[in-house]
């Protein structure tokens, strides 16, 4: 029998439970009966249910009417939906914080943690074995991949799946799902929505049905275009006939230059630029702004998952925009003229108004149909598209929150409209030098702990720079060095270390061996000679990058502090304790002095310090210290910020190096909460956070929950850093120390053996980690050794 989890105790559900926005539907909608009777016929069986068509025949809108219907039915305990859930499935972040969402209006156990994977899983398994009545739609589903675990199991007949694509993979179907193909309207299905479009808008007159089979034959029954042509109708009080001479002037004598016929390989394109073409001459006319066509432009090279409205307003949107409009004189002079946010706010409802663009409120995300914007984009001049590629990227970064952390979503929309924009515009975003925003997006994966998508992004971006800027541009060097940093970051250490030693060569060939940049890259240098194990390399490059910068910047340069703050790291690393501790208090004084006591950097260097008392065995001073500095930096950069949850986190650890076990257990659990919610479940932070309450639990004497939570810690590294990550392995390694506290002595010398042979591989013979790998593995074996039985008889 399925057991699921009931609601917390002393929490009331308030039923029906209901996520997500179901789309408004449409003006004069239309049921594709023989579809939705498919749909139906399918749900009867027991089946769920995958809507696939291209884009712009109407998938989204039938599935919110199916929704609509089994929603808005009489709520009773035979027939009404209990629980409804709309999420957009285009990536999986966006299924998993739609099922988090549920799991916290169910009340489910632990819902409310933070660890929106968590809860969503849990919701999954509830969704499996509730006798409540359930339907889940996943909008626009991308990756065939996200079905294996994020596909709920509507087996036991009370709930439904339906999903939106435009794949038609053979894993869509089976396994209890139909695929069900969703094409253009049907002649009758077209003359029905133009006649009732128009007559809800109060003109029935334009409406003719001979001349209404001729239209829908003209934009070839898609219902994107079909749109467009009720929109331009309705507001332009223009009759049919009129329509289809403009349409078919517009075939002969716009439509070759604009939109080839080579270009329309889907056959659907050229009905919506045509119907477009007509949108625009009338848009124009009614846009008193003279704003509304540069908008939509503009918004044709964003993602068609949407993008923030907020773009627009902002200072380098309304710059271009003012460069789009004829100057006026005044005394004889040319000025531009003033563009406000009610001028943008205004185009854009213009755009809203034609159905060219969509947004369900004010602030909502702005969406531009795929195939309209591609017909936008055809529809412009190619010298065009540099200056608005570059205008789009300029208000994109403008946009991007300085701590991430707080606006996570608002960053990922970000990134994607960004990546995008370089992809649709390639190589614009290159010339005459890379966009700044191509680099903030590499910036912004690594915060976000997405590793591996970052080395990827920062390896196309290192292609790209050197293919059209050259070897030896410095966009190129400066590329080649996040690729560095993002190989570093993933766990690619020597990749990373033989990258960062050919940029350094190359900077000292091209800028010169004293150039600030050249010494940022010799100081990257000693950082990696540092993480693969060679110290003393490290420890001599570091010394030489600190004597650079004292003579090329001096003595009190932000750049001096940093590189006196690393090579203290050096000495530490390298066992040189005393030396590590008076450096850094010189580090510390230093900043205190230049920024003041309250800096960032300053908070950072009486961390640092602090962490080199706990090395020299002044525990005391260590937590003393490690007090202050939460204290300071819940003060000055608040309670959520990444570095103040760094700050709690070596807090826990200074408690239970003092023995102050208890306080090191209670900050800890609390150091995983605040990650999870802050950074998100699956953050390499949050994972570091895990592993370090496995140690408070397992100094506490809880042998086997330190065993699970280190079990789950592995298992979590392996997946968001991979099997060869420094980190994995170190997770690997205190599994196996798990396994000698709970007694399973062979399963401890095992992984003991797999972390040896992985470091050696990984990082090399002589990395003070696999030394350490030696040692654990020969203590292991000792263990694993049966006692002698027979020991020499005492001497008389």
């Amino acid at each position: 029998m399925n057991v699921y989890p009931p609601p917390e105790a002393g929490q009331s559900v308030r039923w029906p439970v209901w996520v997500g926005e179901v789309p408004r539907l449409a003006a004069a909608f239309q049921p594709r009966t023989g579809v939705r009777d498919r749909a139906d016929g399918a749900r009867g069986e027991g089946r769920d249910v995958v809507l696939s068509g291209a884009g712009g025949v109407g998938k989204s809108q039938l599935a919110a009417s199916l929704t609509r219907q089994l929603r808005d039915r009489e709520q009773t305990t035979d027939t009404g939906l209990d629980v409804l859930v709309w999420a957009r499935a285009s990536s999986p972040d966006q299924i998993i914080s739609a099922y988090a969402e549920a799991a916290g209006q169910l009340h489910l156990p632990g819902a409310d943690t933070g660890d929106e994977g968590g809860a969503a899983r849990m919701f999954a398994r509830w969704l499996a074995a509730t006798q409540k009545r359930w339907l889940v739609v996943l909008d626009d589903l991308t990756d065939p991949a996200l079905l294996e675990e994020w596909w709920p199991d509507s087996g036991a007949g009370n709930g439904w799946v339906l999903a939106t694509t435009r794949r038609e993979d053979a894993q869509l179907s089976g396994q209890g799902r139909s695929l069900i193909r969703l094409d253009l309207y049907t002649r009758g299905e077209a003359g029905a929505y133009l006649r009732r479009r128009l007559t809800d808008a109060g003109h029935a007159h334009l409406h003719d049905p001979e001349q209404a089979d001729a239209l829908a034959d003209e934009l070839g029954d898609l219902p994107l275009a079909l749109g467009h042509a009720a929109a331009y109708l309705i507001n332009t009080r223009r009759t049919m006939p009129d329509y289809l001479t403009l349409l078919r002037d517009t075939r002969s004598n716009r439509m070759s230059d604009v939109f080839p016929p080579s270009a329309d390989t889907e056959a659907y394109g050229r009905p919506v630029a045509e119907s477009l073409l007509l949108s625009l001459d009338a848009v124009e006319k009614a846009d008193t702004t003279k704003l509304a066509l540069p908008l939509l432009r503009l918004a044709s090279l964003m993602s068609p998952l949407g993008h923030p409205a907020a773009a627009w307003t902002t200072s380098a949107a309304i710059g271009y925009l003012r460069t789009t409009l004829p100057t006026q004189r005044r005394w004889l002079r040319r000025r531009q003229p003033i563009v406000t946010e009610a001028d943008v706010h205004s185009a854009l409802e213009c755009l809203r108004t034609y159905a060219l663009i969509t947004q369900d409120t004010a602030t909502a995300p702005i969406r531009l149909h795929a195939l309209t914007a591609r017909a936008v984009r055809e529809h412009m001049p190619s010298d065009m598209l540099p200056a608005l590629a570059h205008a789009v990227a300029d208000a994109t970064l403008s946009l991007w929150p300085d701590h991430e952390h707080e606006e996570r979503e608002l960053a990922a929309e970000l990134r994607a409209n960004t990546v995008h924009l370089g992809e649709l515009t390639h190589p614009a975003l290159w010339r005459p030098e890379g966009h700044p925003c191509l680099y903030r997006v590499s910036i912004s994966l690594t915060d976000a702990g997405l590793y591996q998508q970052a080395v990827e992004y920062d390896e196309r971006a290192a292609r790209h720079s050197s293919d059209i800027l050259g070897e030896n541009h410095p966009d190129t060097l400066s590329a080649r060095n996040n690729l560095a940093v993002s190989y570093s970051s993933a766990g690619r250490v020597q990749e990373a270390l033989a990258l960062r030693e050919r940029v350094l060569a190359d900077h000292e060939r091209i800028l010169g061996e004293d150039h600030p940049d050249t010494l940022t890259a010799r100081s990257n240098l000693a950082v990696s000679y540092g993480v693969v194990g060679r110290v003393q390399e490290a420890l001599e490059l570091g010394e030489r990058v600190l004597l650079d910068r004292e003579r090329v910047l001096g003595k009190d340069h932000s750049g001096t502090l940093s590189a006196r703050t690393n090579l203290a790291n050096s000495y530490s690393s390298a066992g040189r304790v005393q030396e590590a501790l008076a450096l850094r208090e010189r580090v510390l004084a230093d900043h205190e002095r230049i920024l003041g006591k309250g800096h960032p950097d300053t908070l950072s260097a009486r961390n640092n310090l602090a962490n080199s008392y706990g090395d020299a065995g002044r525990v005391q001073e260590a937590l003393e210290l490690g007090e202050r500095v939460l204290l300071d930096r819940e003060r000055v950069l608040g309670k959520d910020h990444p570095d103040t949850l760094s700050a709690r986190s070596n807090l826990a650890n200074s408690y239970s190096v003092t023995g102050r076990v208890q306080e090191a257990l209670e900050l800890g659990e609390r150091v995983v909460v605040d990650h999870e919610r802050v950074l998100g479940e699956h953050h390499p932070g949050t994972l570091s956070a895990r592993n370090n309450l496995a140690v408070f639990y397992s100094k506490a004497g809880r042998v086997q929950e330190a065993l699970a939570l280190r079990e789950r810690v592995l298992v979590d590294h392996e997946r968001v850093l991979g099997g060869d990550h420094p980190d994995t392995l170190s997770a690997r390694n205190n599994l196996a120390n798990s396994y000698g506290d709970a007694g399973r002595v062979q399963e401890a010398l095992a992984l003991c053996e797999r972390v040896l042979v992985d470091r050696e591989r990984v990082l090399g013979e002589d990395h003070p980690a696999t030394r350490l790998a030696r040692s654990s593995l020969a203590r292991a074996r000792e263990a694993s050794e049966p006692p002698d039985t027979n020991p020499p008889a005492a001497a008389l």
